[in-house]
């Protein structure tokens, strides 16, 4: 029974390149729904009692007997995994409404095989131990988000965007395969299982940084991430949601789970992650403020909260190696209920930006402006995502960068001076990072859907349907509901982290109980004194007639809706002072004095990725170098012959001289 529960939605989602066009997207509501319950199910069970026994589900397929297993650390993945992906197929049905002129059926079809599969083999990736299932449920990851990247495949930009996904995403499986290689070496075991030996009897570090490496690069931690910025933005929106929401954190998943092995250099390893997840966190808010793309925005910021998720399980590791109770649980819990947050309002802001796609055909935030007048449910959902992304009470955001607040506060009171500026200059890491995101979004928002039009774009009437809006509301209402009743999610989290990591959560989770119900309190009192201030407002002008106009101009009357800021001036004197960091380029041809009469001019300022920069050079002395190698393919049988001479005379030699 086992066996048919687990081989049935994988039979089930190969109907979907062949059910009729009309019937396609039901059927693959309907498969998708199916592998939510199946999972979802024994999920819930394992993450409320988080001390059982771990279940297990036995699969037979021709590469032989599978054991899936589904332990409390599965569960917290899965059940996030599960809902991004439903919200994420209920939106596409109306955004992908727009491309049934423009796509064959073929087309659809492997989009939605795709989309299944993406979620079938991150499912896989939370509950297998063996190293070789385990390394094909991550190919097969990367290859059907490959797939989903590549729906616009017509684009140039679309297609050499997927070929350098995939390709970097297979670097990060060669470093894992190198890792699973090197303790199946000293162990004789290829798999988890294998590293939990490894540590119990070698230096941790240097095993933990290599796998370390491999799932950074999915999770996209500075230097790892140059595909993110360019992969969400190719993608449909409702594929950018799910691969920020919870794609990029099957690599967290595998550093968590790393970490619930590891016995020795925790304290060096919590250090190093907290200075990679601080400069992974000021990198990418730093880089979002000056894009223009409001896709390319919003993927940048999820580097900045991928450093953010790093930054409280480094603090746990830290307490796991000082034997500090409190930072572990503060630690990983800020770490991962932040890992619960992020998937929720940053799928409702990829949804919202492709909700403005969809109804100006433009990602150009510097075309955009006064869209709040004809699409006000979606601007006031992409307020309450920035609201939310940013860390404002009463939303779920604030509550897991409060506990990585708490954390960091604790670990000062070590006594050690490097413990405690090493907290400091997290803490200032941090604060930075919110300042940041604040404005970030605040130009985000405020470009995007305040002020006057910046161009003659059209805004279609009817781009937004029911359907996309309903996905929304409901992730808005998770966002709101873990803001106002936080424990209700904790309590099942710690419990987790007490299990995963062998430490008893009572001493930090009472206290905090008593700190988090006084934050509910005031975030209900917060909700109810606006929501009075509304209704009177209300009362008060409802016998007047209210007229509606242009803003004063203070006397001055003849300026334009392109004499707002723009996207570029809006960040400007930030992109000077970061100028270290963030490089950019100027397409601009300057008047000179000569010119009596000159052209039409345009201005453009690129911000320039430095790693992306740095890769691109790689990239192009390899194909400098394929290109001379190319040169020895000369279509001279003789000329073969003569390398394969060569070959075998060179073998001889590294023989003769005992290298081989």
């Amino acid at each position: 029974m086992e066996n048919f529960a687990i081989l049935a939605p994988v039979i089930l989602s190969f109907f979907i390149l062949v059910v009729p066009p009309g019937a396609r997207y039901i059927y693959t509501l309907a498969v998708t729904a199916c592998i939510i319950l199946l999972t979802s199910v024994p999920a819930s069970v394992a993450l409320l009692h988080p001390a059982g026994v771990p279940q297990t589900f036995i699969a037979g397929s021709f590469l032989g007997t599978i054991v899936f297993t589904l332990d409390s650390l599965s569960a917290f993945f899965i059940l996030i995994t599960n809902f991004t992906v439903l919200t994420g197929l209920l939106y596409s049905n109306g955004y992908l409404r727009s491309y049934r002129t423009t796509k064959t059926h073929a087309q659809f079809a492997l989009h939605y095989f795709s989309y299944v599969w993406l979620h079938l083999s991150m499912l896989c990736v939370l509950m297998l131990r063996d190293g070789t299932a385990f390394l094909i449920a991550w190919e097969l990851m990367a290859v059907s988000s490959f797939m989903l990247i590549l729906f616009e495949a017509e684009k140039r930009t679309t297609l050499k965007t997927a070929v350098n996904y995939l390709i970097q995403m297979h670097v990060g499986l060669v470093l894992l395969i190198i890792g699973f290689l090197l303790a199946e070496a000293a162990t004789g075991q290829f798999g988890f299982e294998g590293l939990q030996l490894y540590f119990a009897s070698h230096a941790n570090a240097p095993l933990f940084f290599l796998f370390f490496a491999g799932f950074a690069v999915k999770a996209g931690f500075v230097p790892f991430h140059t595909w993110l910025p360019e992969a969400h933005p190719a993608a449909p929106s409702h594929v950018s949601g799910v691969m920020s929401g919870v794609m990029i954190k099957m690599g967290i998943f595998g550093i968590v789970r790393l970490l619930t092995f590891i016995q020795s250099d925790a304290y060096t390893i919590g250090i190093i992650m907290m200075i990679i997840a601080s400069l992974t966190g000021l990198y990418g808010i730093m880089m979002s403020i000056v894009q223009t793309d409001l896709k390319k925005l919003l993927a940048y910021s999820t580097i900045e909260n991928v450093g953010i998720i790093g930054m409280g399980l480094g603090l746990g590791t830290l307490g796991m190696g000082a034997h500090n109770p409190a930072l572990m649980i503060l630690g990983f819990g800020g770490g991962l209920f932040h890992v619960l947050n992020h998937s929720l309002f940053k799928s409702l802001l990829f949804y919202a930006a492709g909700s403005v796609y969809q109804a100006t055909h433009s990602r150009n935030i510097e075309q955009l402006g006064g869209l709040i007048h004809k699409m006000p449910r979606t601007a006031a959902l992409f307020l309450f995502g920035s609201m939310a992304i940013c860390a404002l009470p009463p939303l779920n955001g604030f509550i897991s960068e409060i506990l990585i607040y708490y954390g960091l506060f604790a670990g000062m009171q070590s006594g050690l001076v490097f413990q405690t500026m090493s907290m400091m200059m997290t803490i200032m890491a941090l604060a930075l990072i919110g300042g940041f995101a604040l404005f970030g979004f605040s130009k985000a928002f405020g470009l995007t859907f305040l002020g006057s039009q910046r161009s003659a774009i059209h805004v279609g009437e009817n781009a937004i349907t029911p359907g996309m809006l309903f996905p929304k509301l409901l992730i808005a209402a998770m966002i709101l509901l873990i803001g106002l009743v936080p424990m209700l999610f904790l309590a099942p989290l710690m419990g987790m982290i007490g299990v995963q990591f062998q430490v008893d959560p009572a001493p930090v989770v009472v206290p905090l109980i008593h700190a988090l119900s006084k934050i509910s309190l005031m975030g209900v009192i917060l909700i109810l004194v606006a929501a009075a201030i509304f209704l009177v407002r209300n009362r008060v002008l409802k016998p007047e007639k209210i007229a509606y106009g242009p803003t004063w101009g203070c006397g001055y009357t003849a300026g334009t809706a392109r004499q707002q800021y723009t996207a570029t001036s809006y960040a400007a004197n930030f992109a000077e002072l970061a100028n270290p960091v963030i490089t950019k380029k100027v397409d601009y041809i300057e008047i000179h004095e000569d010119d009596i009469f000159p052209g039409r001019r345009s201005y453009a300022l690129r911000p320039l990725d430095v790693f992306r920069t740095a890769l691109g050079r790689i990239t192009d002395y390899s194909m400098l170098a394929l290109k001379k190698i190319a040169r020895l393919q000369t279509g001279n049988i003789q000329h073969y012959i003569l390398y394969a001479f060569v070959f075998m005379l060179i073998i001889f030699v590294l023989l003769y001289l005992n290298l081989l």
